[in-house]
């Protein structure tokens, strides 16, 4: 199956933006790229998802129909368990693409009152033994297009579970336009990596070959409890991070992938945290929501094509630094440092809360400035440059984790044709899905 194939499987599945900046809103008028971070699944008739898009540092949220999420029979309406679809942006590939989870569970939610033919309830946790459906799709965000991946039916059960799948694509087999042919959507699990290829059109599981790994320490990637933030593309491979220690990456289309692994920069790297629990990984095991994990104050991530790495000490005078790989991948340099207890002492910034008493939290690294990080200081989300050591933006939000996506030109109009065929006849442009 060719990218072609995939995103374009029929012209009457059709997604729509939000008005306020959408698909009818020229190329020059979108930014670059976004900071996605809420999404949701709501009720309607819509065929594609509803995409709000807007300017960096402010984030951009994603609704999904309920109708395209694959569900099973819900529970009784008058028991005291109800359904709850939950999803997530997992990743983002280096061209636009979106990978999505939605999952269907029940929740434990007694009835509390009944008003008409409605229940007034009160969410109390998640029903415990309940195998949820899973439906993860491809997302266009500039046309609202979302393509359904298949089901996945190899692997065991609580492996395929997991919140860390990434994205990647593959461009010029027989276009020279940039745009992409072929994708491939994986998890790595221990040494071996669960995949879906565009080539095929299916699931299958590769065996890995054995990485070398520094020292006895373990990467616990098996059930992606050591990962701390999303799965990201960077030089045709995909990448997932351990913050305290490093992170490791694998070609998803090779036949046989070779897992490599990049320590953190000396003077990062924590001591080793105690092994996954074991059992099935339930679904909101995200270790970076706890207090001190890794996941908050530390990113890694790709910025103007080079791989860097940001920390904030969570501690006064929080100071924020930067690194880069160099070309080899065999040592990081320190680009920045900067004392944001001092930033905020000298710069006019009256709205920011008192150091002592928020610490500030990464949000994100800047896809095409590499002096721009996004922090979090209580309910600010904020930029600094650190170059120039200066706020350059701000906004009021109470959003957690997002993702950084680009925007090139031709997720709105390019057409993709099949890998090493030049049948333009049959392509079908992204905006047809």
């Amino acid at each position: 199956m060719s990218l072609r194939r995939l995103l374009g499987l029929s012209a009457a599945v059709s997604g729509r933006l939000s008005r306020s900046l959408s698909t009818s809103t020229a190329a020059s008028s979108r930014p670059p790229w976004i900071l996605v971070d809420q999404l949701s699944v709501a009720a309607g008739s819509a065929l594609g998802a509803s995409v709000r898009i807007l300017e960096p540092p402010r984030f951009s949220t994603i609704t999904v129909p309920a109708l395209l999420v694959d569900t099973s029979a819900g529970p009784d309406p008058d028991s005291d368990a109800t359904q709850l679809l939950v999803g997530r942006v997992c990743s983002a590939s280096a061209d636009g693409l979106l990978l999505i989870i939605i999952y269907d569970l029940r929740a434990t939610a007694p009835i509390l009152a009944k008003q008409g033919g409605n229940h007034v309830r009160q969410l109390t946790g998640l029903v415990r033994g309940h195998t949820p459906d899973t439906t993860r799709f491809l997302c266009n965000p500039v046309t609202g297009q979302l393509t359904r991946l298949p089901v996945i039916n190899v692997g065991r059960r609580r492996l395929v579970c997991g919140p860390h799948m990434g994205v990647l694509t593959q461009a010029g087999r027989g276009h020279g336009d940039g745009t992409p042919d072929r994708v491939a959507v994986a998890e790595l699990q221990g040494n071996r990596m669960l995949r879906f290829l565009s080539d095929t059109g299916e699931w299958d599981v590769a065996v890995t070959t054995p990485c070398q790994l520094p020292g006895v320490r373990r990467f616990y990637s098996e059930t992606g409890r050591r990962f701390d933030q999303e799965a990201f593309a960077f030089g045709g491979r995909l990448w997932w991070a351990d913050l305290s220690w490093g992170a490791i990456s694998a070609d998803p289309f090779s036949d046989r992938p070779e897992p490599r692994f990049v320590e953190l920069p000396r003077g990062s790297v924590m001591p080793a945290r105690p092994g996954p629990a074991p059992g099935w990984l339930d679904l909101e095991g995200f270790e970076a929501l706890s207090k001190d994990a890794p996941g908050r104050y530390r990113r890694m991530g790709v910025s103007e094509g080079r791989l860097r790495y940001a920390e904030v000490w969570n501690r006064e005078p929080f100071v924020l630094s930067s690194f880069t790989l160099d070309d080899e991948g065999s040592g990081w340099t320190l680009e920045h440092r900067v004392v944001l207890s001092r930033l905020w002492a000298d710069g006019d910034y009256p709205w920011l809360p008192l150091p002592e008493k928020t610490t500030p939290q990464i949000v994100a690294l800047d896809p095409l400035n590499g002096n721009v990080i996004y922090l979090a200081v209580g309910m600010h989300r904020i930029s600094v440059d650190m170059s120039k050591q200066e706020v350059i933006g701000s906004f009021l939000d109470r959003g957690a984790g997002c993702i950084p996506c680009v925007l090139p030109p031709w997720l709105e109009s390019s057409r993709t044709s099949a890998a090493g065929k030049k049948d333009d006849a049959e392509s079908k442009t992204l905006a047809d899905v």
